[in-house]
């Protein structure tokens, strides 16, 4: 009786395992369903100029000349319906193209992951970025190293080797990657702890604590009974002026 008590504990164990091992897809290949976009300027769900869209089974973000003449800083981000704390996601991503006319420079190849973020909804409509915590993706210029998956903190602070890490950016140790190859980036993250990224499969940046800057007044008024900790939140992809891709954007949710 014992060691069929055993047996089965060591089954649900193991159904566990499998269960959290598994990777759900986040975008379908069809269409945005699951998706909500908040454009510069626009309120939430306007998905102005068709800027996220799917063709041939991919998401792209474009600028069609006759609602982008210039970009004007109209920012944008499509955020998943469903919050999520600990998980791993995995994204295949490339740049294509040429950058949108009058897109700042430093954007040029430039695209993002938000994770831990506000709603949609949370967002001001003039607001360029939700306050949350961006895993850069950036595109080789074809002159010199350019790293991605990097880390830029809009409205948040991180802790990075222990000391609270409050510059808006840091480089991670990934390679260059220019022209338009597909790269894979992956986010290992777990609620308040540890977040760690990874480029083809290799880590290249971790920090924890997660946390709202209270410097920021719009991420001070996000905080709940003045937690600033971050444990969870939304995911989106950015529009940034150049063009991009994503072919796969999936998740495996993690126990805590």
């Amino acid at each position: 009786m014992r060691a069929l008590a055993l047996g089965l504990t060591l089954l649900m164990a193991g159904a566990a395992l499998a269960e959290e091992g598994k990777w759900r897809p986040l975008f379908n290949g069809k269409d945005l369903e699951g998706w909500t976009p908040k454009i510069r300027y626009h309120e939430a769900g306007e998905n102005y100029g068709n800027t996220f869209r799917v063709e041939d089974g991919v998401l792209k973000v474009g600028y069609d000349p006759e609602k982008y003449p210039t970009f004007n800083e109209t920012f944008g981000h499509l955020f998943f319906n469903e919050p999520f704390s600990n998980y791993r996601l995995r994204v295949e991503y490339r740049f294509v193209g040429d950058q949108c006319k009058g897109g700042p420079g430093w954007a040029f190849r430039n695209s993002g992951i938000m994770i831990h973020g506000e709603t949609p909804q949370q967002m001001t409509k003039d607001q360029d970025f939700p306050a949350s915590i961006e895993v850069q993706l950036l595109g080789g210029s074809g002159k010199g190293k350019r790293s991605t998956a990097n880390l830029c903190t809009p409205g948040t602070n991180v802790v990075m080797k222990g000391d609270l890490f409050m510059p808006h950016c840091t480089n991670s140790s990934s390679d260059t990657f220019d022209g338009d190859q597909w790269v894979t980036c992956e986010v290992e993250v777990h609620g308040n702890g540890v977040i760690k990224h990874f480029v083809n499969g290799k880590l290249v940046l971790e920090y924890e604590k997660s946390q709202l800057d209270a410097r920021d007044a719009h991420a001070k008024s996000l905080a709940k009974d003045g937690d600033l900790m971050l444990s969870g939140g939304t995911i989106s992809l950015q529009s940034e002026s150049h063009p991009c891709e994503f072919r796969k954007v999936e998740i495996m949710e993690l126990e805590e």
